[in-house]
């Protein structure tokens, strides 16, 4: 009974420190601010958001025949430029501007739609194309985490168009 009693104890002290490093990995992994169970680091990152302060307005303009016409917006100046049977009728044209915010000194990718289609509240349709930016090839949020930009785009219109034209330009951010 002698030897069981001391193989016992032998047996004891190894379970004994299995105990004690099992409870201090968990111990550690509570401490750890930067890790979760499946070992990913916490993620610290500000999401992105992008508010539009103005959409494109292309003011008045009146088609002037049957065939092709188009009207530009350019986005650093905000002038309109109008092309095909069509004529600018006055008013202020007016560039679309954006304001992201997010994480300081980080490099976004903003992406525009290839076409909007733009419907008529007296029936009808026009697809606004060609968006453009004033945004640097490689933009980055400054140190506040804050980027604003202006967008433009081409206005085309194929066939008689009336009333007044409405649409949503889907602008997508994302870090570089």
């Amino acid at each position: 009974m002698g030897d069981n009693h001391g193989a016992m104890r032998k047996l004891a002290i190894p379970v004994a420190l299995a105990l004690c490093c099992v409870a201090s990995q968990a111990v550690a992994q509570d401490a750890c601010a930067l890790c979760f169970a499946d070992g990913a680091p916490e993620s610290r990152e500000r999401p992105l958001t992008i508010e539009i302060s103005s959409g494109l307005v292309f003011s008045r303009l009146a088609l002037t025949g049957q065939g092709d016409a188009s009207a530009a917006i350019d986005p650093q100046t905000g002038q309109k430029k109008t092309d095909g049977g069509i004529v600018d009728l006055g008013g202020q044209a007016v560039q679309g501007r954006a304001r992201i915010t997010g994480m300081p000194r980080r490099a976004i990718r903003v992406t525009l739609p290839a076409t909007v289609t733009m419907t008529s509240t007296i029936g009808g349709t026009a697809e606004l194309t060609d968006f453009v930016t004033d945004l640097p090839a490689w933009p980055v949020l400054d140190e506040a985490g804050v980027l604003e930009f202006a967008f433009g785009g081409s206005l085309k219109l194929s066939g008689p168009v009336g009333g007044s034209l409405r649409g949503r330009i889907p602008i997508t951010v994302d870090y570089n």
